[in-house]
């Protein structure tokens, strides 16, 4: 199939790009959204384009490719005792490292470990920081290739043992030769909610977490935070802001260290440079933001 040209989030309808939200969240099936589509599709675009030019297109997505000499990566395996058993993720670390430096787990979205969030990982090593991206898919063949085949597996999972493996991933990278034992933790959506999970759940251990468009835990949760935040939002994402006004209220009971940003007019996913959703310029301010965050916070 050719690539479709990509098309900015405000040349769809926001109801189409709501839509999609819920598609790829799993609140609706393909066909229920190629059915609410079809009113979109005009001047001879059919639901099923509409579906394709919403979707990512990762060969849009290497801002560090993988050849790139500055860093070195590769796939290491970790124990997982209380998850699937074992799991895997892209180790990357800068190519001139010398001695330990602080380390970042980089968590995916609904569908495993795509090639987006491999390339924010080479990213986050770039910028100074050996990282770590699990792929939650691991216990079903890893990442396949496909964002909807990736998200029904990871739909098919046990979600209490994909959240221990990104504990025990955390673990891992803290105790990894190469890391200081300085760790924070970034991810979108799904992988939002698990960075506030692991601010929670490792609070000795996460220093500095920077949940984008994340799913909140609980107030009692949220009081185990020790931990700093930056919380990254999209003012349009109704679905995920609901939820801050509880958690802001728990943060500061709980004098727990955060900074909110709600990014005007973009999105959720806005940070995904491989769909429409992506806003340039509140994914490079929200990006300059996590990284002085984890220099600030982790050295």
């Amino acid at each position: 199939m050719p690539t479709i040209e990509r098309k900015a989030a405000n040349a769809f309808d926001q109801e189409l790009l709501d839509l999609y939200d819920y598609y790829v969240h799993g609140h609706i099936d393909r066909r229920t959204f190629l059915d609410r589509a079809s009113k979109f599709a005009v001047g001879g675009l059919t639901a099923v384009a509409l579906l394709e030019m919403l979707s990512p297109q990762y060969a849009l997505a290497a801002q560090v490719p993988k050849e790139d000499a500055r860093v070195k990566t590769e796939y290491l395996k970790f124990p997982s005792p209380a998850g699937h058993g074992e799991g895997r993720g892209l180790f990357a670390r800068p190519a001139n490292a010398t001695g330990k430096l602080p380390g970042v787990v980089v968590v995916h979205e609904n569908r495993g470990l795509n090639p987006y969030i491999e390339d924010v990982a080479r990213r986050v090593a770039l910028a100074g920081f050996v990282a770590f991206a699990p792929d939650a898919l691991y216990p079903s063949g890893g990442y396949p290739g496909n964002d909807d085949e990736g998200r029904n597996l990871q739909g098919k999972l046990d979600r209490n043992k994909v959240i221990e493996d990104f504990v025990a991933a955390a673990k891992f990278l803290h105790g990894h030769a190469a890391c200081n034992g300085k760790l924070g933790v970034v991810g979108f959506c799904f992988g939002g909610a698990v960075s506030n999970t692991l601010a929670w759940r490792l609070p000795d251990l996460i220093k500095a977490a920077v949940p984008y468009y994340g799913g909140q835990p609980t107030a009692e949760e949220a009081a185990k935070i020790k931990g700093a935040l930056l919380i990254q939002y999209a003012e349009l994402d109704k679905r995920i802001n609901d939820g801050w006004p509880a958690y802001e209220a728990a943060l500061k009971a709980n004098k727990v260290e955060y900074t909110m940003h709600m990014y005007p007019k973009v999105n959720h996913g806005f940070h995904n440079d491989t769909t429409p959703r992506y806003d340039k310029e509140a994914a490079e301010l929200s990006w300059t933001r996590t990284i002085a965050f984890f220099k600030q916070k982790l050295g």
